[in-house]
Order: structure tokens, then sequence, then C-alpha cells
């Protein structure tokens, strides 16, 4: 038992280290006082203030930003109630049908779905006879469109460990239908609904295919600046904001994971 309970360790360690080692090594050199990426010539924070003087990256990783929050939070919202109304369905077949036809966008290749999206764009520009109808807002739509799946992925097993009572009770106690909603079917399914939110903050911070196809010039966002300056030399500056990113994100999941130990640890209280 001990050498099986030992074999588990030694594995689970080596899975760590294959995925967090290039992270680990990114976050070193983000200190190195050289632009070399073999030698570590010395502790510094000199990259650190490229990046605070990088203006055109600082303005990527701004629409960068706007661009996942705005996108995050309406798919958060259009998701789970997309989710609502599916788990409502008194037909299985028809769930299950629906189900599938909002995962197809998650199985199919980005690119696919980058280019489609750029397609109906233009097609809609030029139906209404608008010029540069690429931007913004089109990298806005197309932000949302391929994080809602993901958001009704997260709400719906939450939806499904709800007892479909407790929101009737609610209204039998004198809550009108959205009240109850709101008070009963809500908190019950929130864990569901914020691991839908980071995983489509998340996704839109790090897209950069539906991104290629869907932006305008005036819309870059901070993947498609890197990857325009991977055709010369990517600087060690990037390094120093990987960082940072790495570093927002852990924080926000470590908030988010102790939020709900917490919640969790005070509805098994009030149980008891």
């Amino acid at each position: 038992m001990k050498k099986k309970g030992l074999t588990s360790k030694i594995y689970a360690a080596l899975v760590f280290l294959f995925l967090y080692a290039p992270i680990f090594v990114l976050i070193i050199y983000s200190f190195n006082s050289s632009n070399s990426t073999a030698v570590f010539a010395g502790f510094s924070l000199k990259w650190y203030r490229e990046l605070a003087n990088d203006a055109a990256t600082l303005g990527a990783l701004k629409n960068t930003l706007i661009i996942a929050v705005l996108s995050s939070v309406f798919a958060t919202v259009i998701g789970t109630a997309a989710a609502v109304g599916i788990d409502a369905y008194r037909l299985k077949w028809l769930k299950n049908a629906v189900l599938s036809v909002t995962d197809i966008p998650m199985m199919n290749p980005e690119i696919v779905t980058g280019i489609s999206m750029m397609f109906l764009f233009v097609f809609i520009g030029r139906a209404l006879n608008i010029s540069g109808v690429l931007g913004f807002w089109t990298l806005l739509i197309a932000h949302i469109t391929f994080n809602l799946p993901y958001v009704i992925l997260s709400v719906m097993p939450k939806l499904r460990q709800t007892d479909v009572h407790l929101s009737e009770a609610a209204m039998d106690l004198g809550c009108t239908p959205f009240q109850s909603f709101f008070k009963v079917v809500l908190p019950a399914i929130m864990p569901g609904i914020m691991t839908g939110m980071i995983m489509a903050f998340t996704l839109s911070l790090d897209d950069f295919i539906i991104s290629h196809f869907t932006s305008g010039p005036k819309s870059q966002t901070l993947p498609l600046r890197i990857f325009a300056m991977t055709k010369r030399r990517v600087t060690p500056d990037m390094y120093a904001l990987s960082t940072l990113i790495f570093a927002a994100i852990l924080v926000l999941l470590l908030l988010v994971n102790f939020s709900q130990a917490r919640s969790e640890k005070i509805k098994s209280a009030k149980g008891k």
C-alpha cells in the first residue's frame, strides 16, 4: 500500500512538473537582467519597466481585458438563461437535440468558426452598405458566441443537481416565479455560473484564431500583438506581461475556490 501511494505521488509530481515547468521558466526569465533566454545574468525589474513604457502592448492589453470582461459577462447572462430554458424542456429528445446543437461550436475547429463569422459580418456590412464593418463590436460578438457553449456546459450540471421542488416550494410560500428563481435556483447554481464566467474570461483572454478573423485594424488584442512580434522577435517584456497575467488568474481562481469552499462550509453548518 505504501509503495502504491508513493508511486501515485511521484506520478502526480511529474504531471505537475510537466504542466508548470514552462511557466516557472518564463517567470524566472522575466526577472533576467539580460535579454538572453539561455543565460540568467542576474535579478532585475528591467523588463517590467520596459513593459510599463510600451504603449502599443498596454493598448492591446486594455482591449483584451475589455473584450474578455464584457464577453464573459454577456455570455454568462445569456448562457445561464439558455441553460435554465433548456433544463425546463419536458421532452427529453428535444433537450438532447438542443444540447447537441450548443455543443457544436466547442467541437468545431476555431478556424472554421472564425472564417464563417468573418463572412457573416462582411455579408451584413455589405447588405447594410457599411464599410470597415470589422472592429471592436464584431470582435465582442464573436467572443460572446464562442463563450456561450462553455457557460451552458458549466451551468447545466448544477441545474440537474438542484431539486426542482425547491422552486415550487418557494412559490407555495408566496414567491413569484421570478422571485423563486433569484432566491432559490440562482444561489444553488451559482458555483456553475462562476465556473462558466471564469472559463469564458480565460478563453476570451487567450483567443487568437477567431480574433484574427473578426477584428479590425484598430481593435488589436494581446494575442494578435504577440503574434505580430513573432515575425521579428518576442521581447522579454512579454515574459513580464505573461507573468503578471498568470499571477492575476491564479489569484482570481484562489479567491473563487476559497469563496465556494466558505459558502459550502456555511451551508453544511446551517444543515447541522
